[in-house]
């Protein structure tokens, strides 16, 4: 029988799994990694600010890095420099002055490695509580859009054509990501956030045949890699949130040398056939 601490931990990466996978497919079809980098960096700001004023951590980050969000938009249409180059700008001067912040509070015990690289095993009902019903409007949110968002992502004119609103269905999608990153920075911290979207989305684009199959395996592959990863750190007592990026990562390495294999098989057999 599993204790209480690992059976709310699997509740709870199992639940950030259904919510990051769905929404990392945008961040792989749009090429927006470095935007989920910004706001999980702009997350220990947001962390620094809730200890200041003591409210609550994740309205915090999701506060803060809904301001990011919308810096962006606003930096995008007044200054000439280009998205990655302002993403750069927001990640690191966020993450600065979360750092400065929290150094200048030294009346407040921080513990800076569980923020970073998250504390899975140390979740709270109330912390799977705010996972669940946060990731349900995720989800729910996402659905509505969901065909606005993809009609964006493949062509954004056309969208427009067809009477879409695609600079709406964008803000949305910032907000969804704030939400995100929010909910998750306690599984797998600030710093490991963006690996829970990219990965199960990366995995799953290999073997879907259609946007929403893409999804719906992207969210199995995340609950798949937050069982591997939490047994993994328990048989070897490993840190639980990097465990589970590890799970990830290996199984994204598998598909790849698999995928190459295959490729090399069937040029051998190609080969030989010519020769007859």
């Amino acid at each position: 029988m599993m204790d209480d601490f690992f059976s709310r931990a699997i509740i709870a990466g199992v639940g950030v799994a259904l919510v990051a996978g769905p929404l990392g497919c945008y961040i792989v079809w749009r090429r927006l990694a470095y935007f989920g980098d910004t706001l999980s960096h702009a997350a220990l700001l947001g962390i620094a600010l809730a200890l200041l004023f003591q409210v609550n951590i994740t309205l915090s980050v999701f506060l803060v890095s809904v301001f990011v969000s919308l810096s962006l938009l606003t930096l995008q249409r007044r200054v000439t420099l280009s998205t990655d180059a302002l993403l750069g700008l927001l990640a690191h001067s966020a993450l600065a002055f979360g750092m400065v912040a929290l150094s200048f509070m030294s009346w407040v015990r921080v513990d800076l490695m569980g923020f970073l690289f998250g504390d899975i095993l140390a979740v709270t009902p109330f912390d799977i509580a705010i996972i669940w019903g946060g990731g349900l409007v995720v989800l729910i949110i996402l659905m509505i859009f969901w065909r606005s968002l993809f009609a964006a992502t493949v062509n954004l004119e056309l969208a427009e054509a067809e009477g879409m609103k695609p600079e709406q269905a964008n803000v949305v999608f910032m907000l969804l990501m704030a939400a995100v990153i929010a909910i998750s920075m306690k599984i797998v911290g600030v710093l490991l956030i963006t690996s829970m979207l990219i990965f199960p989305a990366a995995i799953a684009r290999r073997f879907a045949s259609g946007p929403e199959q893409m999804a719906l395996l992207s969210a199995l592959i995340g609950v798949v890699a937050v069982f591997g990863g939490l047994f993994g750190s328990l048989q070897w007592d490993t840190p639980a949130g990097p465990s589970i990026v590890v799970a990830a990562s290996t199984f994204f390495i598998i598909t790849v040398l698999t995928a190459t294999f295959c490729k090399v098989i069937k040029s051998i057999r190609f080969n030989k056939g010519n020769n007859y």
